[in-house]
Formats: C-alpha cells, structure tokens, sequence
C-alpha cells in the first residue's frame, strides 16, 4: 500500500489563466502525460491540459534569450578584444621600427637585451592603462548618461569591471611581447649603419 499522498488546495479562482499541475517522477516525465490527462479529464470533463513540460524545459525556454545574448554579447567582446590587441602590437611594432637606432646605440653602450625587452613591453602596458583609465572614465559618464533615459539601466559592478581591466592588460602585455622581442634582437651594426 502506497504512503499518504502530499496534497495542495489552492483556490483555481485565485489563478489567472488556470491551474498548474507538479508531479515529481523517477521516470520519462513525458510518458506520465496521457495518463494524466485522464485522470484529469476523469475528474473534470471541461478541463483544459495544455503546455506539459519539465522544469528543465520551462527553464531551458525562459533563459533561452539571455544565453543568447550572452553568445553574442561574448562574441562582439572576442572580436573588440582582438582588435585592441592588434592595435596595441600594431603601434608597438611601428614604435619599435622607428626607434631601430637607439635600440642599437643603447645595446652598443652595453643595455642588456632584456631591458630593451622591458622597456617595450612596460609601453605597450602603459598605453593599455592608459585605454582601460579613459575607457571607464567615458563608459562611467556614458552610461549615467544613459541611466536619465533608459529606465532601470543598472550599473556593472566592481569586479566585471575589475576583471575586464585585468583581461585587457594582459592582453596588452602579450601583444607587446613580439615587438619587444623584436627590439632585443637588433643587430647592433645594422642599427648604426641605418642612418
């Protein structure tokens, strides 16, 4: 004989647009349909069943369109990432190009390579911050701007913006690594011969 069953009363009045019914089950949940469905209609003829589904389901459905935006809000930062780290090695490159002859003249009077390494890498990082200062700066002003016209615009909090600083900088470290080796590399003699 089965245990005493957990029952519910809830006033069907009080409900807009009907009922819900739960049913917890260890098997395939939709399997459980037509016979319950039965049942129901066993009890009341006019009953409406309509809209069976898991929790999962009903959950999947309502966070569809947030995962969605996520994907695509994650792909526009990829791509915005990339861009700034391209950028950042782009000028680092054409910075390391033009400073050829100091770099030769200073491993001439005995730099060691892994300053010159240093130096440009610790560039690449301070023009970074500098980005990440300026970008939070107008992003913060841009966005109280914003908050007088769109309603319950909430502000980001400390760490995602902690945290896409950090990821930012790194990145401008690694996108200053090949330029910087490339200034550690110079040939002494070819630098002072090209002027």
């Amino acid at each position: 004989m089965p245990g005493p069953a957990v029952t519910v009363y809830h006033p069907l009045e009080q409900e807009l647009g009907g009922g819900r019914l739960f049913v917890h089950t260890h098997s395939d949940p939709y399997a459980l349909v037509p016979a319950i469905t039965r049942i129901i209609r066993d009890m009341s003829v006019d009953q409406p069943v309509e809209h069976a589904a898991t929790l999962e389901d009903v959950r999947a459905e309502v966070l569809t369109p947030d995962r969605l935006n996520a994907l695509v809000f994650g792909g526009f930062a990829a791509v915005a990432l990339a861009i700034a780290v391209i950028g950042v090695a782009g000028v680092l490159v054409f910075s390391v190009s033009g400073r050829t002859r100091e770099f030769g003249i200073r491993l001439a009077l005995g730099a060691q390579p892994r300053h010159l390494l240093t130096s440009v890498i610790v560039q690449g990082a301070v023009m970074a911050a500098a980005g990440v200062v300026a970008g939070a700066v107008c992003g913060y002003a841009l966005a109280r701007l914003a908050s007088s016209y769109v309603v319950d615009m909430r502000m980001p909090g400390v760490v995602p913006v902690v945290a896409s600083a950090v990821v930012l900088l790194a990145a401008a470290v690694v996108a200053s690594v090949l330029p910087a080796a490339r200034a550690a590399r110079v040939d002494v003699m070819e630098a002072l011969r090209s002027e």
